[in-house]
């Protein structure tokens, strides 16, 4: 891709914009969720499908979508995923029933998965000097870390100001505007069709197998993890993911090149990120509940709970890149974690009648920082030494590691949460201090999967990236 440098940032913002659309969507909506069961009539039960039939589909399909990008052209599986996500929106705003949400949010859940999955390798093609690079990363890994705490935000303004269709009738403005930007922005890629097959064998045992995982894990609280329904749905995910390992050492063309895991620091990467999304998904999840549950703050208030955070997360991923270039990427991901579990040790111990300054404030603080200093190091280290034929892929994989461990490590923090609290109860504490025994539980097991990550990162990577100090030497870094 040939673009001068101005062209190469409007078309960084364009594909921030887009995938900011599809971060939003996976936190604003949880604040909304009480007014949609009032409004159509929803069950405990069934309401957990707005959230879960748009995660089953956009788990699935990651990898699907990255490869795609990368046979097909990765500027038309975007321009396909932003057109899929704006009309299935439009859907979810003027849904009057049940089954009509349910229906488009799993269309959404399609079209961020081909978002998500050849956003970054765009990113990565557009941007080949390392400093560019770098920089780069640090803007789009504020949006992806950022765009979560600021859909919160933005779901509690809207609900309580408008009402709840809006929060998907605003992705329709901004999923037109992106659409035509990128017409004129992002440069053509012809895509390598007419140099290999797609793999169907390989993409129908991979997605069942991730659609199947993402199912069993987002119900297992719900039906009993030891249920022969959530045993058999494990066991059948897991049978198709050693089909499709199968299929892809005999295939000429696979979906999946198993040799792009022998490369380590793409290895160790998705590792630490499986980790670290756990421990994110623990704090977003749990401090949103430990703020309404136990504090009493309304939506609206949890929103400006966690603005701080938001600020500085953005701060510090905009900095990000001076310090890979200055000290690698091993450094400030280690760094960046650290924090990321200082945080939740903090909110480990925050008190029933915990006050915002003392209790909260520097938690949040210390996850913005630090998950704003982690994030561009780890995307850099898992996309490290990938071909560009084979971009789309890597981006694919790191997305699927980042959402199955976050889906995976929710599932068993929330279950802890639950069985302490419900231990408690049963001890004799008071209902509150109960629950807010059971999340400080959670919130310590999260700590441990951010501190995991950190072992995993010092012990394994070995990615370094050149610094201009240095004379275009690489800075180094051991394994």
């Amino acid at each position: 891709m040939t673009l001068d440098r101005r062209a190469r940032w409007l078309a960084l913002w364009v594909l921030c914009l887009g995938d900011l659309m599809i971060v939003l969507d996976g936190t604003i909506v949880n604040v909304a969720l009480p007014t949609i069961r009032d409004d159509l009539g929803f069950s405990e039960t069934s309401l957990a499908w707005i959230v879960n039939a748009y995660l089953l589909t956009f788990g699935g399909f990651l990898l699907l979508g990255g490869r795609l990008g990368d046979l097909f052209g990765q500027r038309r599986m975007f321009l396909i995923g932003i057109s899929l996500f704006t009309a299935a929106s439009l859907a979810c705003g003027l849904a009057t029933s049940q089954g009509q949400l349910v229906g488009a949010r799993a269309v959404q859940g399609l079209g961020g998965a081909l978002v998500a999955a050849v956003a970054l390798s765009l990113v990565m093609t557009l941007f080949t000097e390392q400093a560019e690079r770098a920089k780069a990363m640090g803007i789009f890994g504020f949006v992806l870390s950022g765009g979560g705490v600021a859909g919160v935000l933005l779901g509690g303004v809207l609900t309580d100001v408008l009402n709840w269709h809006w929060i998907f009738f605003i992705n329709i403005p901004v999923g037109a505007l992106v659409y035509v930007l990128s017409l004129r922005l992002l440069p053509e890629a012809p895509g390598m069709a007419g140099e290999g097959r797609l793999d169907i064998a390989g993409a129908v045992t991979i997605t069942g197998s991730l659609m199947l995982a993402v199912y069993a894990i987002v119900n297992g609280n719900e039906t009993g993890w030891t249920t022969p329904r959530t045993l058999g749905l494990l066991a059948a995910a897991v049978a198709l993911l050693a089909a499709f390992l199968v299929v892809e050492s005999r295939v000429a063309s696979p979906l999946v090149p198993l040799g792009l895991f022998r490369n380590r620091d793409v290895s160790s990467a998705n590792g630490v990120g499986i980790l670290m999304a756990a421990g994110m998904f623990a704090y977003f999840f749990l401090s949103a509940l430990y703020f309404q549950e136990v504090l009493g703050y309304t939506p609206l208030e949890v929103g400006f709970a966690y603005l701080p955070s938001m600020v500085i997360w953005g701060a510090s991923s905009l900095y990000s890149d001076k310090l890979v270039m200055r000290f690698g990427i091993k450094p400030p991901l280690l760094a960046g974690l650290s924090l990321m579990t200082l945080a939740l040790l903090l909110f480990a111990r925050a008190p029933v009648d915990g006050s915002f300054v003392v209790d909260v404030l520097p938690a949040t603080v210390a996850i913005g920082l630090g998950a704003g200093i982690a994030f561009n190091p780890i995307l850099l280290a898992a996309m490290s030494g990938v071909a560009p034929q084979e971009a789309g892929l890597a981006s694919g994989v790191v997305n699927t590691s980042f959402m199955m461990g976050g889906a995976l490590g929710l599932a068993i923090l929330a279950s802890l949460a639950s069985s302490r609290t419900d231990r408690l109860e049963a001890a004799g504490e008071a209902s509150l201090s109960a629950l807010n025994g059971g999340y400080h539980l959670a919130f310590l097991v999260g700590a441990l999967f951010t501190a995991g990550a950190a072992v995993l990162g010092g012990l394994l990577l070995r990615a370094a990236v050149p610094s201009p100090e240095a004379e275009g030497e690489p800075v180094a870094e051991g394994a």
